[in-house]
């Protein structure tokens, strides 16, 4: 779905990636960013969130913590990132950012919690008292968020657990009275879910409970609190975060025009992301292209799935095969095109559009700059957890 809009909103973008692919400057298996394209994407986001208030931190593991994806955020005027567990804290704050937000997706594991605590998190996340108590003793006036739930909130599956909502005055209490903490404010996770039917982005339960809990916290005393709100962030929905009590938001996908809704809808937000790789071999009737990266963020429906492929850096020459990849009980080695009467050559550039996790995968990751000036350079290729990669 994002290759579509990719192809319309930025041409220039993955005719630079085939240019710079075939003539030996881009590996197959690498996720490309635009990386002006996502430092104005973060300029708008920060515009915008600073008109509502709002505190933005940078997920970046979805890029793998990739150093030019964070130099063009910082450029753009964020410079908190949230960690979604204790490798991407190390990367956030050996780039330079601020650690805005650690522990809310991946809990701190006990043994490392001296070591989250000398990385200076402004807000560390726990889902129970006995994490309260490990972070206590490491730490000294440490904002803590606590993630609450209550009946009828939802979750990804694995990703359940928090505080009771009913309790959470009670709980924020005795967060309080510990030593080397304090309490700071509420999260959830997801705020906000994208439906396929309605095609909207629309609050989840768990946003109304983060507002009922945040009364209860005000009416005991409680007057500066953090709301954290993140989930499917982009421009489009600041106003209705805000509107709901958020005083924290966490784009990730926003900063690379790549949430659900960018898909159906043209945001302010640029699509600024690709799947580059390369055809292999031909079997059969199908052009087998090098993976490692084809992992699909299921985050919508299934869709068909297709890709593009140049044998020139040029779209108007460009086929557009349909496409396949392994299930994820496989090992994706290779997705395959069905190419038909006209098969690619090998070495062809292969283009594909979808939401990526770049952390999970075994891809490259690399930045470019200089599309929309017609001087295009690499930025940079790196690993999947953001360190250099010397290639070829």
């Amino acid at each position: 779905m994002f290759l579509d809009v990719l192809r319309r909103r930025n041409p220039a973008f993955l005719e630079t990636a085939a240019a710079l692919h075939q003539e030996g400057r881009l590996p197959a298996n690498c996720y490309l960013l635009d990386l002006d394209a996502i430092h104005a994407n973060a300029a708008v986001l920060r515009r915008e969130g600073e008109r509502l208030g709002l505190e933005l931190l940078a997920m970046t593991k979805q890029v793998g913590r990739a150093p030019g994806f964070i130099q063009a955020i910082r450029a753009g005027g964020i410079t908190s990132g949230v960690a979604v567990d204790m490798t991407d804290a190390r990367a956030i704050h050996a780039s330079g950012l601020t650690v805005g937000h650690l522990g809310h997706l991946v809990q701190v594991p006990q043994g490392e919690a001296a070591t989250a605590a000398a990385l200076a998190p402004a807000n560390w996340t726990v889902f129970s008292y006995d994490k309260a108590k490990e972070a206590a003793a490491v730490s000294h006036d440490q904002a803590l968020l606590l993630r609450i739930q209550a009946a009828g909130d939802v979750f990804y599956e694995g990703h359940e657990g928090g505080f009771d909502a009913g309790q959470v005055v009670e709980e924020a209490e005795a967060v309080d009275a510990l030593d080397g903490v304090h309490f700071a404010g509420i999260t959830t996770f997801p705020a906000l879910l994208y439906d396929p039917e309605s095609q909207e982005v629309s609050p989840t339960p768990n946003l109304t409970t983060l507002e009922r809990a945040a009364e209860a916290l005000r009416a005991a005393g409680y007057s500066r609190l953090r709301i954290n709100a993140p989930g499917t962030t982009s421009t489009a929905v600041l106003r209705l975060l805000a509107d709901h009590g958020a005083t924290q938001v966490e784009p990730g996908h926003g900063l690379t025009g790549t949430t659900p809704l960018h898909a159906v809808r043209d945001l302010d937000e640029l699509p600024a992301v690709c799947y580059l790789t390369e055809v292999s071999h031909l079997h059969g009737a199908h052009a087998y292209a090098f993976g490692g990266g084809l992992y699909v963020d299921p985050v919508l429906p299934a869709y068909p799935l297709r890709a593009l492929v140049l044998e020139e850096p040029a779209l108007d020459d460009a086929q557009l095969f349909d496409a396949s990849i392994p299930p994820a009980s496989a090992i994706d080695y290779y997705g395959q095109l069905a190419y038909g009467e006209r098969p690619p050559r090998t070495g062809a550039s292969v283009i594909f559009g979808f939401r990526m996790q770049a952390f999970v995968t075994r891809a490259y990751v690399a930045g470019i700059s200089g599309v929309a000036s017609g001087n295009p350079q690499v930025a940079g290729i790196w690993t999947r957890d953001g360190k250099d990669v010397r290639w070829p």
